[in-house]
């Protein structure tokens, strides 16, 4: 369960975050990162369908499959230590079917590969409504400026575990996960400017600061 005293509203848009337990490093390899990222995808999507089990060859474009999707995924970033996810909840209890399906395969993946046992994730996750367009455009920035807030790279480009590239239309329709044109009106080179102008700004967005968890 999330920790959340409300039920998640099916329609609403919401901010998805969790970590590792202690700050521990789980996305190590371009293979992990791709994994989760693979996950995101595969479990997009509701009803009965395999496990993407740790014995699934690893492969960038997974089909999502039939069936009514959970969620839309609107923008992530996926970092050594923690995901972020921009959701829009399109069925009940969407939103925590959908993380606990991906943190549960991801910790499975992750202990197997790594030989250890236990909880991998602080806690399931936590959510904040977002509550206009305007403040999803900005935690947007806020999402895929976070590897260079952290240092991970010198530009967001630069970072392959976020939808950035989706954003600035630079991955092919089939390869993308996003799915944020019916909410937002995105110019991938106004985009690029408003994102990369506030690249050094990033603590100052005062605009989203209620939504950010650290």
């Amino acid at each position: 369960m999330s920790k959340r005293k409300v039920p998640l509203a099916t329609g609403e848009i919401y901010h998805v975050f969790t970590k590792s337990i202690a700050g521990y490093e789980i996305f190590r390899s371009e293979q992990e990162f791709t994994r989760m990222i693979n996950l995101l995808r595969y479990y997009q999507t509701n009803g009965l369908k395999p496990r993407y089990s740790y014995h699934v060859k690893e492969i960038c474009e997974y089909e999502i499959g039939e069936g009514e999707k959970l969620v839309q995924i609107i923008a992530h970033c996926v970092m050594p230590t923690h995901l972020h996810l921009i959701l829009k909840q399109l069925e009940e209890e969407g939103i925590s079917i959908f993380m606990n399906n991906i943190l549960n395969s991801y910790t499975r993946y992750f202990n197997i590969k790594h030989k250890r046992k236990g909880p991998l994730w602080e806690y399931r996750f936590k959510n904040v409504l977002v509550e206009s367009d305007e403040q999803l455009l900005h935690l947007t920035r806020y999402l895929h400026l976070n590897p260079t807030s952290a240092f991970l790279v010198d530009k967001p480009e630069e970072w392959e575990f976020s939808s950035y590239k989706e954003y600035l239309s630079e991955i092919q329709t089939t390869e993308r996960i996003c799915e944020f044109a019916d909410i937002l009106d995105i110019n991938p080179i106004l985009y690029r400017k408003f994102v990369e102008d506030r690249k050094d700004y990033q603590r100052e967005l005062a605009k989203i600061k209620k939504l950010i968890f650290e």
